[in-house]
């Protein structure tokens, strides 16, 4: 089989417990820089060309199965955990022809495309191969013994090993490029004459080695991408690495942050050259940034994008918006989905804006909620004001034209329309159409009662002789 290039699938072994963990939810959808662990494996693969994706689920399956399902993968349910020897012999059924089968592990999340590709090529020059790395602390992995020829001569997991054979360094990544369906006749032969009483795939291995199957080592390029969850802090571990990267690489690519330390931006983030990003920022999702932005500290976004030349002020948060170039937010705005705003636009302090959109130069400085809203260009929005968009059963829009002024503290009752040019009193209740040019006045006469402090206050103090 040595040189002969085969069509290649992952199986992604993803069925175990975590019990480590302590948690209802299975292990491979606990997150990673905002992706579920089982995400970033089967990301690897794709990108590591494998047209046909097997995840083979226990624990959660249906669970696992919501969250991930995608076109290109086939879900294979192990209903009894009986070891990773078991789980990647229900793969056999549902494979057609022979294939070079790629084995990743639903939990060792850094594995990089690169390295896959390198384990496959591997693999062509002989029956198998296996990634293997050097590690200052193995733990509780699978250690490696290797023949004097530089092959696999046998697997031995932690839990069986000799003192000896505990000091070895070289352990198992859990990464393989196997020949189906030759390696499914030794997974037949297994047997659970080990301390967890499992059929373990590593065990395969061996045996093939033992017939004089040629297994290569391939060292991977990155010890880390051996790490593998087992609890809490060996996710918060490989969090902070591919945070780690992140800002690694986008500093490379001309961008300022601060502070990485405390700076968190998901491994799909965008961010433009000539950005500066402050302490405690928090980048998320399908977030984009535009070159040359200042976002300063505290700043929270998820799905949102913002233009060029953007500044974002302290404490400020975006959920699902849009914000085009030039533009000004916070601090302490909130900018929630269908936010848009168009060039050059203002949002303040305390502002929050749902489902609207703010046309080029708007201003909404302070304290202000505009909520199923458009603003034509060049208008301000006075402190105080309030889109009254919701009647209890149902959402309604307000529409305010060109060049209006909404005076402080009005509240538009939808629906409703202030025209181009026209203007809101400060402190009225507008709930009818507003003409473009008009002045719109809702509020009462005042009146000034003379003497009333005085009177108050006596008032007080026979009060208090009663």
């Amino acid at each position: 089989m040595a040189g002969r290039a085969l069509p290649t699938a992952a199986v992604i072994l993803a069925a175990g417990k975590g019990t480590r963990m302590h948690s209802a939810r299975p292990k491979v959808l606990h997150r990673v820089a905002g992706q579920p662990l089982l995400a970033w494996v089967l990301r690897a693969a794709r990108e590591a060309g494998c047209q046909r994706l097997f995840v083979v689920v226990g624990h959660g399956a249906a669970q696992v199965q919501a969250e991930l399902d995608a076109e290109d993968v086939t879900w294979v349910e192990q209903h009894e955990q009986l070891g990773t020897g078991h789980a990647l012999a229900q793969v056999e059924e549902h494979l057609e022809g022979p294939a070079q089968l790629l084995v990743l592990s639903g939990d060792v999340p850094l594995v990089s495309s690169s390295t896959l590709v390198g384990l496959v090529e591997g693999a062509s020059r002989c029956w198998g191969a296996m990634a293997v790395a050097d590690l200052p602390d193995p733990g509780s992995l699978g250690r490696v013994v290797a023949g004097g020829d530089g092959r696999l001569e046998r697997i031995v997991e932690a839990l069986d090993a000799t003192e000896e054979e505990l000091a070895i360094r070289r352990v198992n990544a859990g990464l393989y490029a196997l020949p189906a369906p030759a390696i499914f006749s030794h997974l037949a032969e297994l047997e659970t004459d080990n301390a967890k009483g499992e059929l373990y795939l590593t065990d395969a291995l061996t045996a093939a080695a033992a017939a004089d199957r040629e297994v290569a080592l391939f060292d991977l390029p990155d010890a880390s991408e051996a790490w593998g969850v087992n609890d809490r802090r060996d996710l918060v571990r490989i969090h902070r690495e591919v945070l780690r990267r992140k800002t690694d690489q986008l500093m490379a690519a001309g961008v300022t942050i601060l502070d990485p330390e405390v700076t968190t931006v998901e491994w799909d983030v965008k961010v433009g050259a000539d950005t500066v990003i402050h302490p405690q920022v928090l980048l998320a999702g399908s977030t984009r940034i535009g070159s040359g932005c200042v976002l300063h500290q505290g700043v929270w976004m998820r799905d949102s994008s913002i233009g060029d030349n953007v500044a974002v002020e302290p404490y400020s948060v975006l959920d699902g918006a849009e914000v085009s170039d030039s533009c000004r937010v916070g601090p302490f705005a909130r900018l929630r989905p269908g936010a848009v705003l168009l060039t050059g636009a203002r949002v303040g302090n305390f502002v929050e804006v749902k489902n609207s959109r703010l046309g080029e130069g708007v201003k909404a400085n302070h304290l202000t909620y505009l909520g199923d809203t458009s603003v034509g260009p060049g208008s301000n929005v006075g402190a105080g004001v309030v889109t009254c968009n919701y009647d209890g059963q149902a959402k309604h829009h307000t529409k305010i034209g060109r060049n209006a002024f909404i005076g402080s503290d009005t509240m538009l009752v939808a629906p409703v329309e202030v025209g181009d040019d026209a203007v809101t009193a400060a402190g009225s209740v507008v709930n009818k159409d507003v003409p473009p040019g008009a002045l719109a006045i809702e509020r009462t006469e005042q009146r000034n009662i003379l003497g009333w402090a005085k009177r108050r206050i006596a008032w007080r103090k026979n009060k208090k002789k009663i």
